[in-house]
C-alpha cells in the first residue's frame, strides 16, 4: 500500500475529487463545485487529496489568511474521508501533512469550522489533533 499527498491543481483531478468532496458538501453539483472552485482558486483556495495507492480518499480544501486574531494563518474550509475508508486515520494523516506544510510556509495557526451536529469530528479535532475550541461562527443569510 502506497499513501500519497498532492495539491489537485487541474481539473481532471477536480473532477476526481468531487465524489469524496460532495460526501461533505452534498449540496453540491458537478457543476457549482467547478463554477466555485474555479473562483475560490482565484482567491487562494488550494485543494490537497490523500491517495492509497491510486484511490482517492480524503481531500481538504484551505486557504491562507491573514488577521488580527490568528495573524498568517491557515483556514480549512473542507476534510473529508471517503465513506469507505474512514476510521483508518486518513483524515488525521492528512491534517498532519498540511500543519506541517503549513508550518514550513510561515503559518501561525490553522483554524477550521465545524457543523455544530458534528460531535464525533469535534472530538476528533480536540481529543486526537489537540485543536482548541474558543469561539462560536455566526452567518445570517442576505
Amino acid at each position: 500500500m502506497t499513501v500519497t499527498i498532492k495539491q489537485l491543481t487541474s481539473q481532471q483531478e477536480w473532477m476526481e475529487a468531487f465524489p469524496v468532496m460532495a460526501q461533505l458538501r452534498t449540496e453540491l453539483t458537478v457543476e457549482t463545485y467547478l463554477r466555485l472552485l474555479r473562483e475560490m482558486t482565484q482567491d487562494g483556495y488550494l485543494l490537497f487529496a490523500l491517495c492509497e495507492n491510486s484511490n482517492m480518499v480524503a481531500v481538504s480544501g484551505l486557504s491562507w489568511r491573514v488577521n488580527f486574531y490568528n495573524e498568517r494563518h491557515i483556514f480549512v474550509y473542507d476534510l473529508v474521508t471517503d465513506e469507505k475508508y474512514r476510521s483508518r486515520g486518513y483524515g488525521e494523516k492528512l491534517l498532519q501533512y498540511l500543519h506541517q506544510w503549513g508550518k514550513e510556509n510561515g503559518a501561525h495557526y490553522f483554524a477550521l469550522e465545524s457543523g455544530i451536529q458534528r460531535t464525533s469530528a469535534h472530538r476528533f479535532y480536540e481529543d486526537r489533533l489537540g485543536y482548541e475550541k474558543w469561539c462560536y461562527s455566526f452567518r445570517k443569510a442576505l
